[in-house]
């Protein structure tokens, strides 16, 4: 008989059927600690000290966050449709179709959800995008097709792929990983103790960091490894 046989739990007097809805699946650590403030982001000084400015007087843009992976580009975009605040209309990667982008950019026509100021359209991963969905943002990132209050944000790794046309219409800001490397071993060393770590286990944050070479998502996740060893 299996231990799962149905007819055996349910005539059972000694098991209990909790609702899924009592159960509990923590969070990663990335995701836990999360930045949700622009102020919270490690490095970065240009880039957070643009964003802050921008959501104290924001205004119609067109943004490019380019820069290596798990520097937070998705996240400040996030933390910036936040601190506006703003209505956000995400379109994860491979998925800034043609389609896609002539609906969200017919939602931004009308006025922002109640208490928003302004629309936020974050594209991820800008450079996967089709050519044709390139052509068709032309427009909508000039005056011939603009949405009223609203900010494009895309992201990317590079901008080899991009159109020359599509890179004129945005602001470019870098997120570089130069120089972060001491605030990520910070980081990653007051994570350890609020997560229960010791002093007599710790590991070489700053080992850590440089192995993930400044990625400071990979190197939170290496971190949650070592502290599920403990």
């Amino acid at each position: 008989m299996s231990l799962f046989d149905s007819t055996m739990l349910q005539n059972s007097p000694q098991v209990s059927h909790p609702s899924q809805d009592c159960l509990s699946f923590p969070q990663s650590l990335t995701e836990k600690y999360r930045p949700r403030l622009l102020t919270e982001f490690v490095g970065l000084e240009k880039p957070k000290r643009f964003l802050q400015n921008l959501a104290a007087n924001p205004k119609s843009i067109n943004l490019l966050f380019r820069g290596p992976s798990g520097t937070g580009k998705t996240t400040a975009a996030l933390a910036l449709a936040e601190a506006i605040p703003a209505e956000l209309h995400h379109i994860p990667s491979q998925e800034c179709t043609l389609e896609r982008i002539q609906r969200v950019r017919q939602t931004c026509q009308y006025f922002p959800a109640e208490g928003k100021r302004f629309h936020l359209v974050l594209g991820d991963e800008a450079d996967q995008m089709t050519n044709a969905a390139q052509i068709a943002l032309l427009s909508k990132l000039d005056s011939t097709d603009a949405a009223p209050n609203t900010i494009w944000v895309f992201t990317c790794n590079d901008t080899e792929r991009l159109e020359p046309r599509f890179l004129s219409r945005c602001k470019v800001l870098d997120f570089s990983s130069y120089g972060m490397a001491d605030e990520a071993s910070c980081l990653l060393q007051r994570l350890w103790f609020a997560e229960g770590g010791r002093s007599d286990n710790a590991p070489n944050f700053a080992r850590i960091v440089k192995d993930a070479k400044n990625n400071v998502r990979a190197a939170i996740n290496a971190l949650e490894t070592e502290l599920m060893m403990l």
